[in-house]
């Protein structure tokens, strides 16, 4: 189980390096705007996808400090 979800991860770090590499064609103008689109879709799935927004959204249970 922990190698798919390493494989998970992996991927998500490929697709990331793409959007990267896609802003970076499109602000030179090399790219056209579909990929502007795709690069604006996947980063905002990435940013919902984070611990801090799911908190925020309710989806989460903020992390219990521990008492001393």
């Amino acid at each position: 189980m922990s190698n798919i979800v390493d494989a998970n991860e992996q991927a998500k770090h490929v697709v990331d390096a793409i959007s990267i590499g896609t802003v970076a064609g499109t602000l030179a103008g090399i790219l056209p705007h579909m990929a502007a689109l795709f690069t604006i879709v996947w980063t905002m799935i990435r940013i919902y996808e984070t611990k801090t927004v799911q908190r925020m959204l309710g989806r989460t249970e903020p992390p219990k400090a521990e008492s001393e």
